[in-house]
């Protein structure tokens, strides 16, 4: 058997900051990455263009990384099940590494090659907890039991000490020549663009893909926007958000080295308002981890409901108003601007995130599912745990003490669009309506007819009305 460690890069595109890679290499100066692309994964119907695209760029931007330690990233086109395993054998390596992921495919498909690695008699490590700061069996209640709610999660999970950035990966051997053969004849391919594995997205990318692009943006933020993060974080036509997002869910930028980021930014804050807004980041931090903790200790999140109230809720499910939804055309302004903002660029604003998904949910009376799924086949950043978690709040269905939150459109638009920026950027048929009824959706109908934008599809006071009789008659079905 040889030294040869194999790294299996999942939801870790880097090599800085990565524990289980660091441990790799302690271990042996012999590493080698190589990523799956899993076709259990990639043939689903709710993979994004975009995603995939800036996943490809991640890609790329990981093998130059490899080059310049010394070593390679291999790449499969197959079923990792049989693929990681295959590799490993034929290679005849000493150990495959990799991170736990807190997803429920990932963890049954981790267990399959747990046993086919023992049945190999090739040794694994795959319980280092990379994408999040403490482990979900760290963050107990008084009980001994998962947490439901932010807050009292927050209190425990804020008080811990993190772990700091571990060592960057260097100084490495690859593979030999006839290893390199030996690896192309059990699968190893060259990275496809994500055209060629089916994915068409002819925009630009939003975010520029890679490891050294978010230590830049992660840089350029804590140095700026994170000292008024706070208020601006609200405003959708203010770059006032970290958009790391799509970097945190493909792992091109550790969790640890983001934290440690804020702790500096601290450190180096001169008033206590600037020191607030920096608290108010860490805390959506803690919010993401939240959400990851919650789909590893009820996996069943990933199908449907949490609450009880809402796993049978008599949605209307209208298909017309669904459409009309998705194509940013509901008569909504604001609603529909974030529509498009998502459609045409593979990326929404946070606060918009939360008025769509109330909007679907509340005002059409769409099941969140159905959202959720629509979500992931846009966005650039769709991460299974973020996006459900915020669905199911939005939707009330989730670990949520308030479950009859209802958002109004023409309030939002008015408190953080006030100027009407956002809604004329992305609705420029609307660039001549005059800002007041941009905002309150009060927008005549000879003035919608003259530049071809659409009457309301609902009235938003009586489908609030609809939905609170809806959840008050189901709560009483369900005692």
């Amino acid at each position: 058997m040889s030294d040869l460690i194999l790294f299996w890069h999942r939801r870790d595109l880097r090599i800085a900051d990565n524990t289980g890679l660091a441990a790799a290499r302690k271990q042996s100066p012999k590493v080698v990455g190589v990523f799956c692309l899993d076709p259990n994964i990639l043939e689903r119907d709710d993979v994004a263009p975009v995603r995939a695209t800036y996943m490809i760029g991640c890609l790329q931007a990981l093998q130059e990384r490899y080059a310049q330690a010394g070593s390679q990233l291999l790449i499969l086109h197959a079923n990792p099940v049989q693929a990681i395993p295959a590799l490993a054998a034929a290679l005849n390596a000493k150990a495959v590494f990799w991170n736990w992921d807190v997803e429920p495919y990932s963890q049954e498909r981790d267990r399959t090659i747990i046993n086919a690695l023992k049945e190999k008699g090739i040794a694994f490590l795959d319980h280092n907890w990379d994408q999040i700061l403490h482990a979900p069996e760290q963050i107990r209640t008084g009980g001994n039991g998962p947490y439901t709610v932010y807050t009292p999660f927050w209190k425990n999970w804020s008080s811990r000490t993190k772990a700091k950035p571990v060592e960057t990966l260097h100084d490495v051997e690859g593979l030999t020549p006839d290893e390199q053969e030996i690896a192309k004849q059990t699968g190893a391919i060259s990275l496809p663009t994500a055209k060629d594995l089916g994915f068409i997205w002819d925009g630009d990318l939003i975010l520029s893909p890679g490891e050294a692009a978010a230590q830049e943006r992660l840089e350029g933020f804590s140095a700026t926007s994170i000292n008024e993060y706070r208020e601006q974080r609200n405003f959708p036509a203010v770059d006032g958000t970290s958009q790391l997002s799509a970097a945190l869910k493909f792992g091109v930028i550790g969790i640890r080295t983001v934290w440690q980021a804020t702790l500096e930014a601290e450190e180096n804050s001169r008033s206590e308002e600037t020191a607030a807004n920096i608290r108010t980041w860490q805390q959506e931090l803690a919010w993401r981890e939240f959400y990851q903790h919650a789909m590893y200790n009820f996996p069943e999140l990933a199908e449907g409901a949490y609450r009880d109230t809402f796993k049978t809720f008599p949605w209307e499910n209208n298909e017309e108003h669904f459409q009309a939804w998705c194509e940013g055309r509901t008569g909504y302004p604001i609603v529909d601007a974030a529509m498009r903002q998502m459609n045409e660029s593979g990326w929404m604003h946070n606060r918009c995130r939360m008025i769509v998904a109330s909007f679907l949910t509340k005002d059409l009376l769409i099941s969140p599912q159905r959202g959720e799924k629509y979500f992931m086949q846009r966005l650039i950043d769709a991460d299974l745990s973020a996006n459900n978690g915020g669905w199911q709040w939005s939707a009330s269905s989730g670990m949520d003490p308030k479950p009859v939150r209802i958002f109004n459109p023409a309030s939002q638009a008015q408190k953080f669009d006030p100027d009407a920026e956002y809604i004329r950027q992305w609705l420029p048929e609307l660039r001549s309506i005059d800002t007041e009824y941009l905002v309150t959706g009060k927008i005549t109908p000879l003035e919608r007819r003259a530049v071809g934008y659409p009457d309301p599809i609902v009235e938003h006071k009586i489908q609030q009305q609809q939905f609170k009789q809806r959840y008050q008659e189901q709560k009483q079905v369900l005692g």
